[in-house]
């Protein structure tokens, strides 16, 4: 008898019918996405810290100033207070 010859050659593990692009493209539109950062802490943290140097800046400003003795200048005559002497 003859050898009998499948009609059907066996495919190697190597070959595929599906195409290998097709496949990894497949498989990154599945995959979970990437985690993201949150940005609005970061913003809003940094909105309140300017805010704060601010409004010290401002108190800083604004505040009189600390003197310890007065600054009223005169020679004590006439009910004036004695200021300083150059």
């Amino acid at each position: 008898m003859a050898a009998v010859r499948p009609m059907l050659n066996p495919m190697s593990l190597t070959d595929s019918a599906l195409d290998s692009e097709a496949i990894a493209q497949a498989r990154r539109l599945l995959s979970p996405a990437p985690a993201r950062e949150r940005l609005w802490p970061v913003v809003g943290a940094a909105a309140f810290a300017a805010v704060a140097a601010l409004a010290l800046a401002g108190a800083m400003i604004t505040a009189p100033p600390v003197v310890s003795q007065s600054m009223a200048v005169g020679d004590g005559s006439e009910g004036e207070l004695p200021g300083p002497e150059f």
